[in-house]
Formats: C-alpha cells, structure tokens, sequence
C-alpha cells in the first residue's frame, strides 16, 4: 500500500464520520475545499481523491461548477451498486456468492411466508403453471430467478431484495451450467418450487426457511463436485 492511498483511504475515513454523525446530512453541501482540508488536516490531493472514490459509490454528489453535496444515501441505491462489483467476481468465488445467498433467501423467504397475501402465493402456482412441458434451459432458468424474485418481493423488506438482486449474476451462470448438464433438471426444479409454495401457503417460517434452504443448496452441492473446466466456464472472465 502506497503513502498516497494510505492518506486517501484516511480522508474517506474522515468525511465518512462526518456523514455518519450526522454533521453532514444527505443535501448539504461540503464546505470549500480549502476550508475543509485544513479543517481535517488533510492535504487537499488527498482529500480530492476521497471526494471521487465516495463520489463513485454514491455517497457524494459532484456538480460541476456548483459544488459537491452528500447524496440521498438510499440503501437501495447504494447496495444496488454491489452488483456492478460483484460482476467481477473470480470463478473461485461463485461458490462464495451462493453460500451468501444460502443464508439470505430463506430468511427473506420466511418473512415473505408471513407477508405474502394468499393471491400473490397464487401468482408463484400461476407462473410455474406457464413454463411449458420441455422449456430450453434459458426459459427455465429466467422462469426460476422471476420465481425467487417474485417470493424476496415479498418479504417488504427493500435491503433484502436489493442484495439478492445483486447476487443475481454470478448465480444466474451457475444456473445455467447446472440446466446444461444435469438431467431431469426441469422436473427437479418444478418439484422444488412446487415444495416452496406449499411452504408459503403453511405460513410457517420454518418450515419456509427449510424448502427454500434445500432448493438452493442444490445449486452449490453441484457446483461444488461439478469438474474445473464447467466452473470456470460459469465465469470465463474470471481469473
């Protein structure tokens, strides 16, 4: 680690706390760059550099030719941004993502147990009910990621459905792979999500949480035992 990100990743540090305590609320603007470096006793490079790597992620605002304000700080907005991130995950970290998502979807799945309103649980029978007899594996896939979508939505919960959502390439390849080359992948599938919504209707966390855990662990048990050359294909861009 150079000198230069050192003082950088410290002028981040500072302008964060000053978000964070509520010194700076979303709307205001930072005072004049001269005023605020020697204020925080930074070197006005360093704090420059902070200002655009927040500014990258959201959390400030550069107007030119007008100054640069702490943006709305939305959590939708800012996770949303996780997913322009993740597309550059390594190959060896796909297996990563899908524990990750092991752990988050059945505890949205739970909560959407709870949420879920009796017509909308008829939605998730209605939309598997349109896949037809023998889809290609992009329709069953496209037909599997709005099925899970449709059940995170409910959940109410937008941090939620925004991480998820960020999950979501990684996964999808996986997916795809997985389509390709196992059999019966269509009616295993079908099965699954049939057990999923039959959870739903129970309105029992638990037992929500259990369909949704094994549904998804499917997923990572074959990528885990699936040959090299298959998951590196998942992400060719990978290193």
């Amino acid at each position: 680690m150079t000198l230069s990100t050192t003082l950088t990743d410290s002028a981040i540090v500072k302008l964060k706390q000053m978000i964070v305590s509520g010194e700076l609320v979303p709307g205001d603007r930072l005072p004049r760059e001269a005023d605020l470096a020697e204020r925080l006793g930074l070197s006005r490079n360093s704090l420059r550099e902070a200002v655009k790597g927040l500014s990258l992620v959201g959390v400030l605002d550069v107007r030119q030719g007008d100054g640069t304000y702490v943006a709305s700080l939305d959590s939708q907005m800012l996770i949303g941004r996780m997913a322009f991130v993740v597309d550059f995950h390594r190959d060896d970290e796909v297996l990563d993502f899908l524990q990750v998502r092991r752990i988050l979807e059945p505890a949205a799945s739970a909560i959407a147990g709870l949420r879920l309103t009796d017509a909308e649980i008829d939605a998730l029978d209605a939309h598997l009910d349109q896949l037809g007899a023998d889809p290609s594996v992009d329709e069953l896939v496209a037909s599997d990621l709005e099925f899970h979508r449709m059940i995170v939505a409910g959940s109410r919960n937008p941090v939620l459905i925004s991480l998820l959502d960020s999950l979501a390439g990684p996964i999808q390849r996986a997916r795809l792979w997985r389509g390709s080359t196992e059999p019966n992948a269509w009616a295993r599938t079908t099965e699954e999500h049939r057990t999923i919504v039959k959870a739903l209707r129970s309105r029992i966390p638990e037992v929500v949480s259990a369909a949704v855990t094994s549904h998804i662990f499917g997923v990572e048990h074959w990528l885990a035992g699936a040959p090299p050359d298959i998951r590196r294909r998942i992400n060719p861009g990978g290193r």
